[in-house]
């Protein structure tokens, strides 16, 4: 069973009696071949398939923010601050596992908020063919599928799920699913306040 959860409803992660949350995953899977025929194959162009990036603004609870991303090679931790680590980077996605967060639930009472996003690094903005799902897992319990099923936008990055510090007892988890033209738009909408440069992978 899986929890299938709304734009804009929050879930908060359960845990058992007297435990952590433990590792709580967040994998973003995707169509990497788009169809190239007729009017999509016209906006996506010759043979190229489409790369979407996975990764997060975070910000502790001792006012430490950043971001974790493969653009600028910025793949975190689950063992020293900021207690989140990116698994590598799939750049055809036609890795069967997709791109994972890794998010180290024992340290919940150090993270204020996690914001999770993806954004398109090469390839044409046409996420109805991209067909991106995020699966949410923890120890023991059901996985909350989060499906991007807006697809109405030409703007490559797209925020995906917000987690937030429950008391220090959980985190609660909403969807997102909102498009924005970059990584400063998006930051400037949920008030992160970091400064942006170009980067690269």
């Amino acid at each position: 069973m899986a929890i299938s959860l709304q734009k804009g409803h929050k879930v908060n992660l359960r845990k058992e009696t007297g435990l952590s949350l433990g590792e709580i995953s967040v994998n973003l899977n995707w169509n990497s071949k788009p169809q190239k025929t007729g009017f999509f194959g016209s906006l996506f162009g010759g043979s190229s398939g489409i790369d979407l990036d996975l990764g997060c603004l975070y910000e502790l609870k001792s006012g430490k923010k950043g971001t974790i991303q493969a653009l600028g090679n910025c793949f975190g931790s689950l063992l020293i601050p900021p207690y989140i680590a990116l698994d590598g980077d799939d750049r055809t996605g036609e890795s069967a596992a997709g791109e994972t967060l890794r998010i180290n639930g024992d340290k919940l009472a150090e993270i204020k908020r996690i914001l999770v996003y993806t954004y398109i690094y090469e390839g044409v903005a046409n996420w109805q063919q991209a067909n991106a799902l995020v699966t949410v897992k923890y120890p023991g319990q059901e996985d909350i599928l989060v499906q991007m099923d807006n697809y109405n936008s030409s703007k490559t990055m797209c925020g995906l799920v917000l987690f937030e510090n429950v008391e220090d007892q959980t985190f609660s988890v909403e969807k997102i699913i909102q498009f924005y033209k970059g990584h400063r738009q998006l930051d400037e909408a949920f008030h992160w306040g970091l400064n942006w440069v170009h980067g690269k992978k």
